[in-house]
This record gives structure tokens, C-alpha cells and sequence, in this order.
């Protein structure tokens, strides 16, 4: 089989497994490096498996949409994490630093009068 025929056969199983690449590397008898290779060589395969990448997110952003009209809050809350950062939706850490017993000694010192 030509190098053409198995990357058609690996996007036809790339896009039945919504971009999954094992997979479709499996099916096609090929390895990962070299799909990746095609990937690096290739900027007309390239640009068709990140074409179907993309209707991959679309699907799942339909999914994440879906949850959200069926009022489930923690799709609710992982959109507004992610897409309402602008507007204050985001966790924030507080680090509480504690300075160790000796250093913190040593700020409080006056400085040497000697000096």
C-alpha cells in the first residue's frame, strides 16, 4: 500500500476516533513516530489531521454546552474557570511563606554597629 493510501486510512480512523492517535495508528499498522513524521513532513496531511483536532474540540464544546442548558454546575463552573477568567472567575492560591526560625532571627537583628 502507497504512503498516500495509509495516511487517507489513518485520517478516516483518526476522524472515527475523534483524534485519537494510537488508534488510528493501530488500525492503519503504522507506529506513532512515524504519523508523526508525516505530521513534520508533510504540511497537506498536517493541516487536515489538525483540521479534525479541531471538529474534535467542536463536538466536545457542543457536549460542554449541552450540560450547561441542563443546568449541571460543574459544567457551569469549569466554563466560567476557563472562559470567564476576564471577569474574576479563576481560583487563586494564597501561599503563606514562613521564614524559617533562624533567618527570620537574623531580620530582626540591628545591624553590627562595627561596620
Amino acid at each position: 500500500m502507497k504512503k498516500k493510501q495509509r495516511q487517507e486510512m489513518f485520517l478516516e480512523y483518526f476522524r472515527k476516533s475523534h483524534g485519537i492517535v494510537s488508534y488510528a495508528c493501530q488500525q492503519v499498522g503504522i507506529t506513532r513516530s512515524c504519523y508523526y513524521k508525516w505530521r513534520d513532513n508533510d504540511p497537506k496531511f498536517k493541516e487536515r489531521a489538525e483540521e479534525i483536532e479541531e471538529e474534535t474540540i467542536d463536538i466536545v464544546e457542543s457536549k460542554l454546552f449541552s450540560a450547561i442548558n441542563n443546568d449541571d454546575l460543574t459544567a457551569i463552573i469549569f466554563y466560567l474557570k476557563t472562559k470567564g477568567k476576564k471577569r474574576g472567575y479563576v481560583e487563586r492560591v494564597e501561599q503563606d511563606v514562613n521564614v524559617n526560625p533562624f533567618e527570620q532571627l537574623m531580620q530582626e537583628l540591628p545591624d553590627d554597629p562595627e561596620d
